[in-house]
């Protein structure tokens, strides 16, 4: 993992309370394999953070999934077992064309792949910054963070 992964997993362990360890992985999975067709994985996480501060936070978007019928997926995704899957047409439909649009635009990611990148991101975002199967203001601040330094690339 590289320098800028490892400083990463660092300030979002002391931003929960020492639980590195699942965020550091997440960081340097996300951004350290590229399976997005061209597409870079740190502009697949800009994007995907992006939609979740557009939606208020970790316990915004949460909402925001729940309300668009995915409130079983989204509870396996925060709670501390296994994640099931999302279909990129069950997030679209969730969040809306236009909202991913947008925040694909904003991260730089073609709006061709931002479902496929999003269905196989997002899952594992809310997991790894929900650890106790609770949303935690200590998961916003980070996400704030980690959206601040992606954007200084």
């Amino acid at each position: 993992m590289g320098l800028f992964d490892g400083a990463l997993g660092d300030m979002a362990g002391s931003l929960l309370g020492g639980k590195a360890g699942g965020i550091q992985e997440l960081l340097g999975r996300l951004l350290g394999n590229d399976g997005t067709g061209g597409t870079s994985s740190s502009a697949m996480l800009r994007m995907a953070m992006t939609l979740v501060q557009q939606n208020g936070g970790i316990g915004g978007i949460v909402q925001k999934l729940q309300q668009g019928g995915l409130g079983d997926l989204v509870s396996s995704w925060v709670s501390t077992g296994a994640n099931r899957s999302v279909s990129p047409a069950q997030l679209e439909h969730a969040l809306g064309a236009t909202a991913v649009a947008q925040a694909a635009a904003t991260a730089g990611v073609d709006p061709s792949q931002a479902m496929d990148g999003l269905a196989a991101m997002l899952p594992q975002l809310i997991d790894t910054l929900t650890p106790d199967g609770d949303v935690t203001p200590g998961s916003s601040a980070m996400l704030t963070q980690v959206m601040g330094m992606l954007r200084g690339e």
